[in-house]
């Protein structure tokens, strides 16, 4: 549709990561990055959205009627380039992408299936396991983003205990970094409020910190991959971007996948001169989270 509707060249190189969940949007980055670092002078569109139609659940399988209550429509675009003279209008700079699939384990797998009930009826199930493998994705994901991102002190923080629990076997609490030293602003997809829940409390995050994704999910729901520019975009209206702020993009989905990407602010983002689903309402925002409790 794309490529039609702009006219664009006959060489132009099309991907479709239909299938990946949440997750693609990040996904699609981390394949723009690989391209681009093999292609110079080019630019990669990268185009999240969600289409609910194909998905929509019409039986009576509990399991399968969560996803109808979450997913919304959505949609995000984000342009990358590799060129230098593009470094000057650029907002950000893509510093990291690391990615987590924990496919291999039966219960990770399983944990978010695509499925026919017992009358035949496709959906998707959402396993009570769902929270229990996020947690578990997200650790493995941030053993390795830690080294790359977090201070000195907390990097030896963080492996003395790791030493201690697997090798050691001592009965110490896993240390959790301080991933507040490392990150102005944190873009966790708004899968639900659980998830939520359950990310504020192990990275320890205030509600400032919290609130882009809550108030995405209030507004918008669950929009899939697209959730985590609705959250930047809600950033940025604040008026809340400073050149050099780092910015953690955390997403999840199917498989079972946790997908983190880390970008540094080239410019102070005015938000005067935004465009964004945000604007017109931005001032009213954020508001009173109890209010999320039906999501």
């Amino acid at each position: 549709m794309i490529v039609n509707h702009y006219k664009l060249r006959g060489n132009v190189l099309s991907y479709n990561l239909g299938g990946m969940g949440c997750s693609a949007g990040l996904i699609s980055v981390d394949l723009a990055r690989n391209l681009l670092q093999v292609h110079p002078n080019s630019y990669a569109l990268v185009v999240s959205t969600e289409n609910i139609t194909l998905n929509w659940y019409f039986g009576n399988d509990r399991s399968k009627l969560v996803s109808n209550c979450l997913f919304r429509m959505g949609g995000a675009a984000v342009l990358l380039s590799n060129k230098r003279s593009d470094r000057r209008r650029s907002k950000y700079q893509l510093v990291h992408t690391v990615r987590t699939h924990k496919g291999a384990d039966d219960k990770c797998y399983g944990c978010v299936m695509q499925e026919e009930d017992a009358t035949g009826k496709i959906g998707v199930s959402l396993s009570k396991d769902l929270m229990a493998v996020a947690g578990e994705a997200l650790k493995t994901n941030i053993t390795t983003l830690g080294p790359l991102v977090l201070p000195l002190s907390e990097q030896l923080a963080f492996f003395a205990t790791l030493i201690g629990r697997n090798f050691l076997k001592m009965k110490i609490k896993p240390y959790i970094p301080d991933f507040k030293l490392a990150f102005e602003h944190f873009c966790i997809h708004a899968g639900g409020r659980a998830v939520l829940d359950e990310l504020e409390k192990n990275l320890q995050l205030s509600e400032r910190h919290m609130e882009p994704s809550r108030m995405t999910l209030y507004r918008f729901g669950n929009t899939s991959s697209s959730s985590l520019w609705y959250e930047l975009a809600y950033t940025e209206g604040k008026g809340r971007i400073r050149r050099g702020d780092r910015v953690w993009q955390i997403a999840f989905g199917s498989g079972f996948k946790c997908n983190s990407a880390v970008w540094k602010a080239l410019k102070t983002v005015n938000p005067s001169k935004e465009k964004n689903p945000w604007m017109e309402e931005i001032d009213d925002f954020p508001v009173d989270v109890p209010r999320l409790s039906l999501l």
